[in-house]
């Protein structure tokens, strides 16, 4: 994408406000149901925990700032089977959520239009974002602000209607509600499954992290900023509100349209149906944060040769519309094999959610471990990091405690996921297995076999003719071995070049020489290459060398540069940290 179409930070925070926004619409009246009186409580511990999770995605995005969130950190710190778990849950959790709030929102208008058929509308809906996503991230960002912009205008109504009630009424609801006995027995037990519940109520802030590379410098943690604030105010204020000017039964009566409900109440049917148009449009935000975020997370993974290639084919607008029209599909399969039900992809969306929080956090552990050296533009303590881990797992025990059979439905759709992912992983392998069955039935099939072999033959060298670069600074065969261990567990190569660059009258390292010969005779499945350059590293000779080898920079390798490093990660246009 050019630069000039990156997006500001009114665009990029209301692409993904639009979705962590939206849950002020479920979260209240579902924490409420769970806390009672006290929910207003456990929102605000989702606040605080949500402002730790603000230095950890700040930290770790600023350090790679390179789109695929959970998947990029693990890509960088561990392996690409590991990274292709977290990209997993992170594509379920999109999915569950287009779904989700496509039919939410056209369930919203249903009640106005009781003629409307729901399936159908929510397919018109997913197909309506697939269309302008494939138009372009900018114009449909512009979408995405009207309705941001609407939204909070609102909630901003909303809030003041009910304030004006409580003036006029008075507190005796209020007071009649922090009367009542606690839910659950006792303020730790309500407050426990609440948080558990409130949760949920901050799915959308990882969005930001899967389209960092379309934002334009600096815009990023300023996303986090907006988003926090966002829903600190609105989701404990909206709960406090509506025990204020309800008893808690009705809140309980009303959970699927509360704010609906709390607009007739404090300002009549004109607010009311106002909330219930806006909650369509504000559902439908979250269905285009579900397209730009997955199309950002999966053209990384295309590009490291997790998924197949032709998916990265791009239109004259410059979209990965393979992408989005195979999202878009994913998500129309799910809407009918679920005939519109919404409680199995409930679960789906809950676990995969918090297990993408819970991979981000140890992400960032990682990254301080392995890649200490790597500038970072802020810093979340490891003691802050552990807190956010642990409060997810909360988060997480919780809501299976309440409905184990979540855990079920969740396994249902992750486990063929993830198998065809690591099918895709292990590829090479599986066509040699192939090709092995294939020999075996040489004599009998013999000319299919040998058409098969030749194809599969084919395939496996066009596999192995991708080479790979790793930047060397010298280093001694301790590091170039782990180099070399790290390419033969996860890429799938014949050659690979080392490359030194050297400064004017800089003399070759004899040492490293010897080293390479060594190193060379250790692995004779892979050629090895050493040149030596003299120019100077940094985005101009990384371009130039990608360009005449022939070689995308993003299996280009370097080891983690240190803080006197002239340049940012993310001007090296996606070359990859391996040590």
């Amino acid at each position: 994408m050019s630069s000039h179409k990156k997006l500001n930070t009114w665009f990029a925070t209301a692409i993904c406000g639009n979705d962590i926004t939206s849950s002020c619409l479920y979260v209240s009246a579902l924490t409420i149901g769970m806390a009672g009186q006290y929910a207003w409580i456990a929102l605000l511990m989702v606040a605080a925990v949500l402002f730790l999770f603000r230095k950890i995605y700040g930290e770790v995005v600023g350090a790679l700032p390179l789109n695929g969130g959970a998947y990029n950190v693990l890509l960088n710190t561990t392996s690409k089977s590991n990274a292709s778990v977290a990209a997993c849950l992170t594509i379920l959790s999109y999915m569950a959520t287009a779904v989700i709030s496509a039919s939410e929102a056209m369930h919203y208008l249903h009640e106005s239009f009781n003629s409307l058929p729901v399936i159908k509308a929510t397919l018109i809906l997913l197909f309506i974002f697939l269309c302008l996503t494939i138009i372009g991230i900018s114009e449909s960002a512009v979408v995405a602000l009207v309705i941001f912009i609407f939204h909070l205008a609102t909630m901003a109504l909303l809030i003041i209607s009910c304030c004006y009630f409580l003036l006029i009424n008075g507190t005796s609801i209020f007071h009649a509600n922090f009367s009542l006995p606690i839910k659950g027995g006792s303020l730790i037990t309500a407050l426990f499954f609440g948080f558990s519940a409130a949760m949920l109520g901050i799915s959308g802030f990882e969005s930001s992290a899967n389209f960092v590379e379309e934002q334009k410098r600096g815009v990023f943690p300023k996303t986090l900023r907006n988003m926090w604030l966002s829903v600190s105010i609105l989701n404990p204020l909206i709960a406090l509100l509506a025990i204020a000017v309800m008893p808690v039964a009705q809140v309980d009566a009303h959970q699927q349209s509360l704010l609906s409900y709390m607009g007739t109440l404090t300002g009549g049917s004109w607010l009311s149906t106002l909330i219930s148009i806006n909650a369509v449009t504000v559902l439908s935000g979250a269905v285009l944060t579900s397209f730009v975020g997955v199309n950002g997370l999966i053209k990384r993974m295309t590009l490291d040769r997790v998924l197949p290639q032709f998916l990265l084919k791009v239109n004259m607008r410059g979209s990965s519309y393979r992408i989005l029209i195979a999202f878009f599909l994913l998500c129309v399969s799910v809407l009918f094999v679920t005939n519109g039900e919404l409680a199995p992809l409930a679960g789906v969306y809950t676990i995969s959610f918090l297990l993408v929080m819970a991979f981000f956090a140890l992400g960032n552990l990682i990254l301080k471990i392995r890649r200490a050296r790597l500038p970072r533009p802020e810093y979340a303590t490891p003691f802050v990091v552990v807190v956010a881990l642990l409060a997810v797992g909360i988060a997480l025990y919780g809501n299976i405690k309440m409905k184990p059979e979540f855990l079920v439905v969740f396994l249902q759709y992750f486990v063929p996921a993830m198998l065809l992912i690591y099918a895709m992983l292990n590829r090479n392998h599986i066509m040699q297995f192939v090709l092995v069955i294939l020999r075996n039935l040489a004599d009998s099939v013999r000319k299919l076999s040998v058409i098969s072999r030749k194809k599969i033959n084919s395939f496996i060298n066009k596999l192995h003719q991708q080479e790979f670069v790793f930047f060397s600074k010298g280093d001694d065969i301790a590091t170039l071995n782990k180099v070399m261990i790290y390419v033969q567990e996860n890429e799938i190569t014949q050659k690979i070049r080392i490359v030194t660059i050297l400064n004017e009258h800089q003399p070759a390292p004899e040492q490293f020489l010897k080293d390479f010969e060594v190193l060379d005779r250790a692995y004779p499945n892979i050629k090895m290459e050493y040149i030596m350059i003299v120019d100077a590293f940094g985005p101009e000779l990384i371009n130039r060398l990608s360009k005449e080898w022939n070689i995308p920079k993003n299996f280009m390798f370097i080891s983690s540069p240190g803080e006197k490093f002239s340049y940012r990660v993310e001007e090296l246009g996606g070359v990859r940290l391996i040590l």
